[in-house]
């Protein structure tokens, strides 16, 4: 068997990638649905599910070099004619469902790799070049926008795979010709070749169709309910001596040895803060957070779930703290109230005060067992103990 192409025939290399991309995409894709089907509350459920992820990652890289390659190899050879090129409907449906599939060969695989990149976190990809693509930036939106491309594309890839199948079948066995016979090992009989009819309409039509399917990508993503500027509880003002301007309260876990930093995007602070004490207690202040403004990149639903800050039951976090000096500045001594369970923490914070203008920045790690965070995952190398806070405002005094 020759290894590449005439007008009559497919060679032995288009065959071969033929078949090795069929052979990933019908794996994949009943791998990605029963990842997303399984539970992660438990340690075990969510090794497995990120098990599963990383290997539908990995694969999806290799489909989309696999993809490249044969686009690449299909570009510089001849391109075996119709057999049924004289049937006009039939020959312009073969070629948009070829064209669809072209484009579902690159952009859900590609699709899905930006996705992960732009994410924060959860199942790496198998391979030792990093996580990252280059221009791709750590990105909700950048996320969510290519995550629904990728839904999307899946569902275009899945509905042109089965006309594809629909038709190699209807060649086989209604039509008797050798159209799949074609792409088999061998060299099976050919009748003479019709005449070709080449235009641009299956192209056209494969480039509105994925022009649509964009478009509703965007839709999707635009809709998104994992945005954490769209909080589910709104905190009430508080009144404070030091009104807070700009500030921010960021946490950072690993999972599978990644760190996943996100923050919360609503709480207030009640602060009282006496600048001109210069010895022991100067104030106290009253955090409270607002559990279901958290934004943790792709693992944002996972944290608010039962196990772990259960926000459905539990909505908000509370700090209660006195205000006083310490040996190298400044620190909070309190109780962290967190799902209902209540922890001492001491919190050093450096201060800087310019006239009515008080700049904090700290820095704390908590340990997540002792809030019953996460109590059903106790395996480090899927969720670390520690979790890193870092918080930072700007606050003015409050005009008397």
């Amino acid at each position: 068997m020759a290894l590449t192409n005439t007008t009559e025939r497919y060679g032995g290399v288009t065959k071969t990638l033929h078949w090795l991309m069929a052979l990933l995409i019908l794996t994949l894709i009943p791998l990605g649905w029963f990842a997303n089907q399984l539970p992660y509350e438990t340690d075990a459920q969510l090794t497995q599910k990120a098990w599963l992820f990383s290997l539908h990652k990995t694969l999806g890289v290799c489909a989309f070099f696999v993809a490249v390659l044969r686009i690449l190899w299909a570009l510089s050879q001849p391109k075996p004619g119709l057999l049924n090129a004289s049937k006009r409907m039939e020959s312009f449906a073969a070629e948009l469902v070829h064209w669809l599939l072209y484009g579902s060969l690159v952009i859900v695989p590609l699709s899905g790799w930006i996705s992960h990149a732009a994410a924060a976190g959860f199942a790496p990809i198998w391979w030792p070049l990093g996580q990252g693509l280059p221009l791709v930036s750590k990105s909700t939106g950048v996320e969510h926008f290519f995550g629904a491309l990728h839904w999307v594309g899946t569902k275009v890839l899945i509905i042109s795979l089965l006309l594809h199948i629909a038709g190699a079948l209807k060649h086989h066995v209604i039509d008797k010709d050798a159209t799949l016979r074609r792409m088999l090992p061998g060299q099976p009989d050919l009748p003479p070749m019709p005449h070709q009819r080449h235009n641009i309409r299956p192209i056209s039509g494969a480039v509105l169709i994925w022009t649509l399917a964009i478009s509703f990508g965007s839709v999707m993503a635009s809709g998104s309910d994992h945005d954490p500027a769209q909080p589910a509880v709104v905190l009430e003002q508080v009144a404070s001596e030091w009104i807070v301007q700009d500030g921010s309260i960021a946490i950072t876990v690993t999972q599978f040895g990644s760190e996943v930093t996100g923050s919360f995007a609503d709480w207030t602070a009640a602060i009282s803060f006496d600048d001109t004490q210069l010895l022991g207690d100067v104030g106290q202040v009253r955090t409270t957070i607002a559990i279901s403004s958290l934004g943790l990149g792709s693992v944002t639903q996972q944290a608010m779930g039962a196990d772990f800050f259960d926000a459905d039951n539990h909505a908000t976090a509370v700090f209660d703290g006195i205000l006083r000096h310490s040996a190298d500045g400044y620190e909070a001594n309190g109780t962290l109230q967190i799902k209902d369970v209540s922890v001492p923490v001491l919190l050093p914070f450096a201060l800087a005060i310019n006239g009515d203008t008080a700049e904090m920045r700290a820095d704390l790690t908590l340990d997540r067992r002792d809030f019953d965070i996460g109590a059903n995952v106790s395996d480090e190398a899927s969720l670390a103990f520690a979790v890193k806070v870092a918080i930072k405002l700007t606050a003015s005094r409050a005009k008397q």
